[in-house]
């Protein structure tokens, strides 16, 4: 089997959901940052990044996701946002917003899942730890949620579509686990 780092990165990532508290640095969050905009695309590059470290409105958008979850029609997403315990962004100290402008006459989803796949990456290729996180965007949802927007300064006509947390994983060690099988279909 052909193995390479680029190969070995995609293998070891995994979401991680425990973080040191402290910031990750500067020229760190630059390279992840840097990654992320030279994800494939279907032209023009119509994402934004939204970079968030104040703990402050980390602790609010939290908050609000979890108020917005308390009137889900999912029972799970329920449950948690009436856990007082759970924190949706797991104490990461930095989270990335991608939103994409809803102009763009292309598949602009697939666009910002791209871009954020590719932070994730580059975390991992530099030994951070990262999770994608669906949660927090229901705090979009919520009443706060125009006030979010202008607060974190996304562009007009731009729309969050994906995030991820990242930060200094508190474990060093994480278990990869098997792949399933018959996910492959050939046809030759």
């Amino acid at each position: 089997m052909i193995v390479n780092d680029a190969l070995k990165i995609i293998k070891q990532r995994r979401s991680i959901r425990s973080y040191k508290d402290e910031q990750i640095k500067e020229e760190e969050l630059r390279a992840i940052l840097e990654a992320g905009l030279y994800a494939p695309n279907a032209g023009g590059q119509a994402w934004h990044f939204t970079v968030i470290q104040n703990k402050e409105l980390l602790d609010r958008l939290n908050l609000a996701a979890k108020e917005a979850a308390k009137h889900m029609d999912m029972e799970h997403l329920r449950e948690l946002g009436n856990n007082e315990k759970f924190n949706c962004l797991y104490g990461a100290p930095v989270l990335i917003i991608v939103s994409g402008n809803v102009q763009v006459p292309v598949p602009l989803e697939a666009d910002c899942a791209a871009a954020t796949q590719n932070l994730l990456l580059a975390a991992e290729s530099l030994g951070l730890g990262s999770c994608w996180i669906f949660f927090v965007m229901l705090a979009f949802n919520s009443p706060q949620g125009s006030e979010l927007r202008k607060e974190l300064k996304i562009p007009e006509g731009y729309k969050p579509y994906y995030s991820a947390v990242f930060g200094y994983k508190k474990d060093a060690v994480v278990n990869v686990p098997d792949r399933k099988p018959n996910l492959i279909t050939y046809i030759k």
